[in-house]
């Protein structure tokens, strides 16, 4: 929600947004081809977003939690270019996007704040970018943990324990590794007391290291 708003505002907004929508895990919000009308801000539950590649298999595409904004890729053609999945039961809130357009011309904190959210947007397909381009698999998944964590750490969740409600096949898809690569990477990350993994709970005990990893790539075991 945007900072600045006055109470006419928040209501005229609140209006919009009013709409509600559950989504049972394994479901999709929208798919690939869908025509675009609204975009979706993520009251409770994770997604990810996939495409089918050349070769009929999903590559996914990226994960949204709680407080965040799916439907963006529907924008530029009028089309989703993705499928949004729920990968646990969830809730949106449905915000039509012709209804959004109005209120955001009309009211100057809103409009800048679609315009940080597109941005953040980019900046963040930008970094995947540079991700999957330069680094090997050790520095991928420390930057993927440690990215997981700044998010939810934003919305008030612990820094260093999370649930992963992505599977590693997930993961390996959106970091362009193989499964055992991931699986093995986690396993190496356990043994040099980074990280502590119990199925799905996820415990980082060396936030420090994670991140050198990332910036200085050389120590990281090569």
């Amino acid at each position: 929600m945007p900072i600045g708003l006055s109470a006419a505002e928040v209501e005229r907004l609140d209006a919009i947004v009013s709409a509600r929508r559950k989504v049972k895990r394994g479901a999709a919000l929208f798919r690939s081809g869908q025509r675009f009308e609204s975009l979706y801000a993520i009251r409770t539950g994770f997604f990810k977003t996939c495409m089918a590649s050349a070769d009929g298999r999903d590559h996914v595409t990226g994960f949204q939690m709680a407080g965040e904004i799916v439907g963006l890729d529907g924008i530029v053609n009028e089309r989703h270019t993705c499928d949004a999945v729920a990968l646990e039961d969830a809730e949106v809130c449905v915000m039509p996007f012709d209804r959004v357009g109005e209120l955001s011309r009309e009211i100057n904190a809103l409009q800048h704040h679609v315009h940080r959210v597109l941005s953040r947007e980019i900046v963040r397909e930008h970094s995947v970018m540079l991700l999957l381009g330069t680094m090997r698999a050790e520095e991928r998944l420390a930057a993927f943990l440690l990215n997981l964590v700044q998010r939810l750490h934003a919305r008030g969740f612990s820094r260093t324990e999370l649930v992963l409600r992505m599977t590693r096949e997930e993961m390996g898809s959106y970091l362009g590794l193989k499964l055992e690569t991931v699986s093995r990477t986690f396993s190496r990350f356990a043994e040099l007391g980074l990280v502590e993994v119990r199925q799905r709970h996820l415990r980082i005990l060396d936030l420090q290291a994670l991140q050198r990893i990332v910036d200085n790539p050389q120590s990281s075991g090569h």
